[in-house]
């Protein structure tokens, strides 16, 4: 049987770079050789594309751009379908199926999604309504709404707006959370427990966005689901829950400390798991995600009121992913999801 050919795309203009790396890596490191050629082009984080032919792990450590690598391009001309490698020598290499591995803005959120639409490569994931969708939480926010799917209640606010904090002090109380609105990982997200950190908050998620979300603190368990599919999406068989090793899961929580605790599966009770995956399906439909996603919910402490936080449509598959974690208790092997997702690609009804 021939081989497929595909191209793995990692780095990116983005906060959570140095993320793409490490997951990257993690999908070079698994993916099935036997089924697939594979070709890897990195950007920088000045937006630089570069065919690289090492080793997984000198993306995982970050000293791939010092290796062995060649100016790149995927064309976006229909009748090529292919890589342009751009050294002294230019050359083209045909491709079946990219597979961005890309975290946050410029290619999380529609971008590489919209090339591979112009180019006619099928590409893994969601397409380009799905990727933008979820990549801004606030219109995001709106379809959930729309689904009649519980969440925080919310305030939007968008650089240049006059900001009313009396509102959203009556609205949403103290302690409150400020975050961009198109940015992932936790990056540029902060609690406030009064007017001052409000205001610094506000200030610090306008440095990574235009638009900012400020929602009401929820004292709830997180949770999170992992969905795989096209129009008739599955979730994994068990969820997880995050103890985080901070006051909440911000970046250094996530991707730098070791006292955060993943829990597989979650001790949430049946009902519960039966009501989040119930959510986490219909979330993905109306957002009109493809392929894969991770769709995290707040579990309220007191009550047990489920509240569905967001969708991440290229989530990681760090060591410490939860996505790729919750398929591997589900009895699908970090291999076997690589390989489903290029299938789901393919076989896109869109």
């Amino acid at each position: 049987m021939k081989k497929l050919s595909i191209c793995v795309l990692f780095g990116g203009v983005s906060s959570e770079h140095s993320v793409s790396e490490v997951s990257a890596s993690a999908v070079l490191d698994n993916i099935d050789r036997r089924k697939y050629d594979v070709h890897t082009i990195g950007i920088t984080e000045d937006g630089r594309w570069l065919y690289f032919e090492g080793e997984a792990a000198e993306i995982r450590n970050h000293s791939w751009k010092s290796g062995k690598v060649v100016p790149a391009l995927i064309s976006p001309d229909r009748s090529e379908k292919a890589i342009i490698k751009l050294g002294e020598n230019i050359e083209k290499i045909k491709i079946d199926v990219v597979y961005p591995v890309l975290h946050g803005k410029n290619g999380e959120d529609g971008t590489v999604q919209g090339l591979c639409r112009l180019a006619g490569i099928p590409c893994v994931g969601s397409d380009v309504v799905g990727s933008a969708v979820c990549m801004d939480k606030c219109i995001a926010k709106i379809l959930f709404e729309k689904a009649g799917i519980p969440q925080a209640n919310w305030i939007e606010m968008k650089i240049g707006d006059k900001i009313d904090f009396d509102l959203i002090e009556k609205k949403l109380g103290y302690p409150c959370f400020i975050k961009p609105s198109s940015a992932g990982s936790s990056v540029g997200v902060t609690k406030a427990s009064d007017r001052k950190e409000l205001e610094d908050g506000v200030k610090l998620a306008l440095e990574h966005d235009y638009k900012v979300l400020i929602e009401e603190a929820i004292n709830a368990r997180e949770v999170e689901c992992s969905v795989m599919g096209n129009l008739d999406p599955q979730t994994s068989a068990v969820l997880g829950e995050i103890k985080p090793a901070k006051d909440f899961y911000d970046f250094e929580a996530k991707y730098e400390s070791e006292d955060s605790e993943l829990m597989i599966p979650s001790p949430v009770d049946k009902e519960s798991e039966k009501k989040i995956k119930e959510y986490a399906k219909k979330a993905y439909k109306i957002c009109e995600c493809r392929g894969h996603s991770r769709v995290d919910f707040f579990v309220e402490k007191t009550n047990g009121k489920i509240y569905l936080n967001e969708i991440n449509t290229i989530p990681g598959f760090t060591p410490i992913s939860m996505y790729p974690k919750l398929w591997e208790h589900s009895g699908v092997s970090m291999q076997e999801v690589i390989s489903k997702h290029i299938e789901l690609a393919i076989a896109r009804e869109d």
